[in-house]
């Protein structure tokens, strides 16, 4: 089970280096496996509707959301507390120590490309990394 960074989408969505990657990946690995927090979510809204990308971020809300298995996280209170002292312990701004926490409440595998993760102790794999296990399973 994967939770999927909003580095992630975003590649794709913008169509950006990497995205050719995340599609693969999103082909490959069965929407039930996958996972996404509510701060992603708005997080990639902010972030669209800035760059005038409105429809785009509607029709993933549709395909996303709305019409496959993705699983939504939303944090409680203690796990934002949480996420306050994830951010501390490892150097963490609060998006990631949000992706963090979710992904260790839920044990889930953190698929991003933020070498921050890195330095912490969630294990941390790019979407190529996934393919490259799915091949071989």
């Amino acid at each position: 089970m994967y939770l999927v960074d909003s580095n992630v989408w975003l590649e794709l969505l913008l169509e950006q280096e990497r995205a050719e990657e995340v599609d693969q990946f999103l082909q490959i690995v069965g929407t039930d496996e996958l996972w996404i927090t509510e701060f992603t979510i708005y997080s990639m809204g902010i972030i669209m509707t800035r760059l005038n990308k409105n429809d785009i971020f509607k029709d993933f809300l549709s395909d996303v959301l709305e019409d496959s298995g993705v699983k939504r996280v939303c944090l409680s209170i203690s796990d934002l507390k949480r996420v306050i002292q994830v951010g501390k312990i490892f150097r963490l701004d609060f998006d990631d120590s949000y992706q963090y926490v979710a992904a260790e409440k839920n044990d889930l595998y953190l698929v991003s490309f933020d070498t921050d993760f890195d330095r912490s102790e969630i294990e941390r794999k790019t979407p190529s990394e996934i393919l490259a296990i799915e091949h071989t399973s």
